[in-house]
């Protein structure tokens, strides 16, 4: 005999609990064992015994996914693959709507549960967990506590919860092992929580940092003459303006215990061989050596000058220095 008199998602609580496990059948009033199927793609109801009762394998649920409920029969298959691998979980779920769409008429689908979900819907069907965030409160509270009961009985003295006890309850508790999954989750984030990070940056010095190097490329504005011809006669006549490029300087540290010093830095950079340094105190203290650089000039080589001491630096010297080589003591970087 069909009927919907208690919550279809309870009942089968309730029926894993008492170790009475419903079946499938053709019909919904089932009366001969040849009604009986394990195959859902051609089953049509769920049967339960004690007291005997029937769902359409098509009724939704209080289960929640994607905020659609989840039908029985999607219910019904999770718990019968809760001990399969996702893959072959998800296999199976492809074959069943494959035969569902073979069907005449070709009523009735599989949903597929993500893992999340399919596990907690075992965990609460199993007892293990009392509350499921998938899954929707009763209608009523009489309902919840008469189903509550004829389970502590079907489970042989496991004690029920008061109803006042249930209300007093405000927020959900997660159970153990579905908050431990979720504390080894990784925590996603968009664009903004990526840049700030946990806490906001002020980032305003780099804004004066970039300001620096912004204003040396800018071209100056060229002052107003009312006199046009009086800034080319004051230069020589065969005098043209300089548009030769300075040639950039790399720095190197002075210290004994450097393993680049200026006896044989020039082979390292000019060759890529790199040689002991000469303990002579007779080494120079200025190089040059040139190297062609297609992304400035494909033309020309452009000539570096190699010193270890900037103390014949002037302030505009600091402007064209590239690289520094230092052994890292803190004196090296005061000056």
């Amino acid at each position: 005999m069909a009927t919907t008199d208690l919550d279809p998602l309870l009942r089968l609580r309730q029926s894993i609990a008492a170790n009475d496990a419903p079946f499938t059948t053709t019909t919904p009033d089932f009366t001969s064992p040849t009604e009986a199927t394990e195959n859902l793609a051609t089953a049509t109801h769920l049967q339960f015994n004690n007291p005997q009762q029937s769902y359409s394998l098509d009724t939704p649920t209080r289960f929640i996914s994607s905020d659609y409920p989840v039908d029985l029969r999607s219910i019904w298959f999770a718990w019968q693959k809760k001990d399969v691998a996702i893959p072959d979980y998800i296999a199976s779920a492809q074959q069943l709507n494959e035969e569902l769409s073979g069907k005449a008429g070709g009523v009735g689908r599989v949903q597929n549960l993500v893992f999340v979900e399919r596990l907690d819907l075992i965990t609460w069907l199993e007892g293990a967990s009392e509350e499921s965030e998938y899954i929707k409160g009763l209608d009523s509270d009489a309902s919840a506590a008469r189903s509550a009961q004829v389970a502590s009985g079907a489970a042989g003295g496991v004690s029920t919860i008061p109803s006042s006890a249930a209300g007093a309850r405000g927020g959900k508790t997660i159970d153990p092992r579905l908050q431990e999954i979720y504390n080894g989750e990784r925590r996603m984030g968009d664009r903004n929580t990526v840049l700030r990070g946990i806490k906001p940056t002020d980032f305003s010095h780099v804004r004066k940092i970039a300001e620096t190097f912004l204003s040396r490329s800018r071209p100056s504005k060229p002052q107003q003459n009312p006199n046009p011809t009086s800034n080319l006669v004051s230069l020589p006549k065969n005098q043209k303006p300089s548009t030769r490029r300075p040639d950039p300087i790399i720095l190197l540290s002075p210290s004994a215990s450097s393993l680049l010093r200026m006896s044989n830095i020039k082979s390292f950079l000019s060759d890529g061989v790199y040689t002991l340094p000469q303990t002579s105190t007779t080494a120079a203290n200025i190089l040059h050596i040139s190297r062609l650089l297609p992304s400035i000039d494909p033309h020309r080589p452009l000539r570096f000058i190699l010193v270890d001491t900037p103390e014949q630096f002037r302030p505009d010297y600091w402007n064209r220095v590239v690289a520094v080589f230092t052994t890292g003591q803190t004196w090296q970087f005061k000056g």
